[in-house]
């Protein structure tokens, strides 16, 4: 998930991401027996029950933040709608999207696109802080006070976490300007770093962990690199994510209350911020066998791109429209890696979730960065309906994050009632904008190999509903026989029973072995 960078970043320079395995760019399509890697297996299912097999093409929708269409290990797996002609500027096919060749960009208006925006709690608390000065308005409306309340709460603990961020990461800024000038050069050693004198409490800690990571091999550059990078994002959450003044939608000018106004956006798939859309695509889709960067996990699909997610919050409207979009084009699966901790329209999306699931699409959710047991921490959007008992659990798949050696992502979220299954997410290579290649982590990784591996298996067995295929992919899950870290703990040990429905991670192959039993011909 995007807007958790700030987290990965600390994770990185604390050291958890640490690791003198190297890993085949390409581990998360390897086989555990044969690889000695939790995988998913994609190649010994290519290799085995589906070799010499006719496959169908999928359509795959990215909800994401963009994607770069011209990547030359995507450009020929991008869905492109035959029905409108390119740059006529005109709703040649009547789905109210004028020119969407390639899906449809929700962050904007027809000449400019939004990048950075408010945490959804933000627009909330700007929303409702006025109302509820009135005391009369907390007593007619009880309910929409509490929410203002729940978002009140974590906006203001936030924003604390953050301008103590500020503080901690322009002092370590300075500190290294400081010993910069000392020794008259920008690339120190160890030695210099350890050397240099220091009272204060919280410098003294944050250079004994640069020390620390230096003698591991990190780099000083590499390290300062790192450093400034946390302090630009943890500076965009202060300025946009959790300024108040700041509002990105009067850019749109649409009527946000009326999930009907749908005549806003543009078709700039590519954006101007798409690294991350770029990754999980590739990780879906990118060219298999050309020997270029990766291998994505499915061969026949085509990705529609759906840009929703600002660096900051995605708007419930948007993730709405985006997933009506999805199903009314044909896109048989839908890849969601993003979320947030409330909501503001729930109902909208779970609107468009039910009118997916009448169309047969399975939705693949990230289950999220911040090491929560969801059974107890809600994040959205999420499978349960608002007001009602039922839910969309038949064709909604939520994601947590393993790493090579079986153990979950530090980061993940999980729940043994709520997260449906684990698949790789940590040091997981892919494409990146202008015609890059790099790894990323996050459940947000995860949720496209769980996605591709749901693509790849649908492309040989396109009978199969969306509910069938959730089965398939559930029951066939590799379950480790190991103890394994509780996200966000050093040492409390569990087993995958405790972090997930299945307990298992989710393999191609075994799915593959059980789909070709059951609808094989």
């Amino acid at each position: 998930m995007k807007k958790n960078i700030l987290l990965l970043t600390i994770l990185v320079l604390s050291g958890l991401f640490s690791s003198a395995q190297q890993l085949p760019k390409n581990w998360y399509n390897l086989d555990l027996q044969k690889d000695s890697v939790y995988g998913v297996s994609t190649n010994k299912a290519y290799e085995t029950i589906l070799k010499g097999k006719k496959a169908t093409t999928i359509i795959v929708a990215v909800i994401d933040d963009g994607t770069d269409v011209d990547h030359p290990d995507l450009a020929g797996q991008i869905w492109t709608n035959t029905k409108e002609i390119p740059g006529n500027k005109i709703d040649d096919d009547n789905n109210g999207y004028p020119d969407d060749i390639h899906g449809w960009n929700y962050l904007g208006n027809a000449d400019e696109d939004i990048v950075l925006e408010n945490m959804e709690v933000t627009r909330i608390v700007r929303k409702y802080q006025s109302v509820f000065a009135d005391s009369n308005n907390i007593k007619s409306q009880p309910e929409k006070y509490q929410e203002y309340l729940n978002a009140k709460s974590i906006y203001d603990k936030k924003l604390a976490e953050y301008t103590k961020t500020d503080e901690r990461l322009n002092k370590m800024l300075n500190f290294i300007e400081a010993m910069n000038k000392k020794y008259a050069k920008d690339s120190l050693s160890v030695q210099e770093v350890s050397g240099y004198y220091v009272t204060d409490s919280v410098l003294i800690k944050m250079k004994e962990r640069m020390v620390t990571l230096m003698d591991k091999g990190t780099t000083y550059p590499s390290y300062v690199s790192e450093l400034k990078r946390g302090y630009k994002n943890n500076k965009d959450h202060l300025d946009y994510h959790m300024n108040i003044a700041y509002d990105a939608r009067k850019v749109i000018h649409d009527d946000y209350e009326n999930i009907n106004d749908k005549s806003y956006g543009n078709n700039h798939v590519k954006s101007p911020d798409g690294d991350h859309g770029t990754h999980v695509s590739g990780i879906i889709g990118a060219v298999r066998g050309n020997e270029m960067g990766t291998d994505g996990v499915a061969s026949n699909v085509q990705l529609m791109i759906l840009r929703v997610v600002p660096n900051g919050d995605e708007r419930d409207k948007d993730i709405a429209l985006a997933i009506r979009y999805a199903a009314d084009n044909g896109a048989r699966i839908i890849n969601m890696s993003f979320g947030k901790p409330v909501p503001y329209n729930k109902k909208a999306v779970d609107d468009a979730v039910k009118y997916a699931a009448s169309k047969n699409v399975l939705l693949v959710h990230a289950a999220g960065n911040e090491s929560l047991n969801l059974d107890v921490d809600k994040r959205y959007p999420n499978p349960n309906y608002l007001g009602e008992k039922r839910n969309a659990r038949k064709n909604w798949l939520d994601v947590g994050a393993n790493a090579a050696d079986g153990n979950p992502g530090v980061f993940s979220n999980y729940g043994k009632k709520y997260v449906d299954l684990f698949a790789p997410g940590v040091k997981i290579t892919s494409t990146l904008p202008n015609n890059g290649y790099g790894a990323k982590n996050g459940t947000s990784m995860a949720s496209p190999v769980a996605a591709g591996v749901a693509a790849l298996i649908l492309s040989y067995y396109p009978q199969m509903t969306a509910e069938q295929l959730k089965k398939v992919l559930v029951k066939s899950v590799v379950r480790p026989q190991i103890n394994v870290k509780k996200p966000g703990t050093k040492d409390v040990m569990v087993k995958y029973k405790d972090l997930c429905i299945t307990a298992g991670i989710i393999n191609a192959y075994e799915a593959a072995k059980l789909a070709e039993r059951k609808y094989g011909k």
